[in-house]
């Protein structure tokens, strides 16, 4: 079995960004769940606010189960590992957890349309969010990064260079 590379961890740790270089670098594909779920459904501001977080959570158990069987390069949600079913699913795969500190998140959630930091002080409660998800991102993941400082082409290049030796690649098949 192909195993898909699966980035997680809390919202603005650069799973989208760094899923997409890393897919790229290694020849697979790159599926955005959130994306997704916004092309399919609509902004998921809207889902939450017109369905609930149920409606909007039951949706991307479907597209995250949809998307891992898929292969390749997938950036879930930040809450999509909150799902026991998409936990499961991902023991099979390879799972790389972004984190991020505190004082970086600040500057990277600005001004985001994020539904879950609809709060007077959105960094607190995306502090109360991440450390709330942690111990999840933790038990699952199979390596972690910190995308709080340096470059994030370095991320990308461990990330990479790990995905490598643990899956068949159009690269690695090339190189043989």
């Amino acid at each position: 079995m192909t195993k898909t590379v699966v980035f997680t961890g809390p919202m603005g740790a650069g799973k989208s960004s760094i899923g997409r270089r890393v897919a790229k670098k290694i020849g697979a594909s790159f599926t955005d769940t959130d994306s997704v779920i916004v092309a399919r459904h609509g902004a998921i501001a809207t889902i939450f606010s017109e369905h609930g977080e149920d409606e909007f959570r039951r949706i991307e158990r479907e597209i995250v189960a949809e998307a891992v069987a898929g292969g390749g390069v997938v950036a879930l949600g930040g809450g999509a590992v909150l799902a026991p079913e998409t936990r499961e699913l991902l023991r099979d795969h390879l799972v790389i957890f972004l984190d991020v500190d505190e004082h970086t998140i600040s500057a990277r959630i600005r001004g985001a349309k994020r539904p879950l930091l609809n709060e007077e002080d959105p960094v607190e409660a995306w502090k109360r969010i991440a450390n709330a998800r942690r111990p999840i991102y933790e038990a699952i993941a199979d390596v972690r990064y910190d995308t709080s400082h340096g470059p994030i082409k370095a991320v990308v290049e461990s990330a990479a260079e790990w995905a490598r030796e643990r899956i068949g690649t159009k690269e690695n098949e090339n190189e043989r």
